[in-house]
């Protein structure tokens, strides 16, 4: 596991060596979404009993930073490599699919978790929040970074461009987050847009994560799971396939 364990350091500093844009940076946007969200709806929206709205948002941001930077670590590094053309050096070793997969997507999951964590420590004090079942946000929040850093993985090797890149967040991850539920409840919505979102499994992530704080959701928790835990299976055997064939890589 030499292989592994140096790609994934070397992951780790390349994202730890620019903290300011990696970690500070996404942790003080979600800090204006919640001021500015928070300040013009606190006392007009309630989603679930007892809950203010603040205290709704702050999971759902907490979601959003964690699976945007880890769609966003993996996907760039990746893209940064094939461009600048350094991504030989990672392809001449002797490492596997496996190594390779591992190694991108457990360091994109740690700089979602570090950009979450430091979301939650700065917006926690703007709002009340229970641990109702902690072990279901501990899920979610893993599964969730696992998935979107696999879903950058993907979008790395298909992109041979920072446009096509680009194209791929702001038109997929970016909608798909921002309608999955992060600042309102799915059932406020039109029915064709309810259902939209039940096809959305962002919003699963988002839901069943905020059902960790609360004990409340839209959809239970246990049906989030099994979505989510399927459509990373399916994500990590296209990312696997991907690697393993050499797609964009080696040819």
């Amino acid at each position: 596991m030499t292989g592994f364990s140096t790609l994934f350091y070397k992951e780790i500093l390349r994202f730890w060596k620019v903290a300011t844009q990696t970690l500070t940076a996404p942790v003080v946007t979600a800090m204006l979404y919640l001021l500015i969200f928070g300040h013009v709806l606190q006392g007009r929206v309630e989603i679930y009993p007892g809950v203010t709205y603040t205290g709704f948002l702050v999971p759902g941001l907490v979601m959003m930073s964690v699976l945007q930077n880890a769609f966003a670590n993996s996907s760039s590094s990746l893209i940064q490599s094939k461009i600048t053309g350094n991504l030989v050096f990672v392809l001449l070793p002797p490492l596997s699919h496996w190594e390779i997969f591992s190694a991108y997507v457990l360091a994109a999951m740690v700089r979602g978790i570090a950009v979450g964590l430091g979301v939650f420590i700065i917006t926690a004090w703007f709002a009340h929040l229970s641990f109702v079942a902690p072990w279901w946000i501990a899920i979610f929040a893993l599964l969730g970074a696992a998935i979107l850093a696999t879903m950058g993985l993907i979008a790395g090797i298909w992109a041979e461009k920072f446009d096509q890149l680009a194209a791929f967040q702001n038109f997929l991850i970016m909608p798909a987050t921002f309608l999955s539920g992060v600042f309102y409840s799915i059932h406020s919505l039109p029915p064709f847009w309810l259902a939209v979102s039940h096809v959305n499994p962002f919003f699963y992530m988002i839901d069943g994560f905020r059902y960790g704080f609360f004990g409340q959701s839209d959809v239970p928790p246990t049906t989030s799971f099994a979505i989510v835990a399927i459509f990373f299976i399916v994500l990590a055997g296209i990312a696997i396939h991907l690697l393993k064939s050499g797609y964009k890589l080696r040819h």
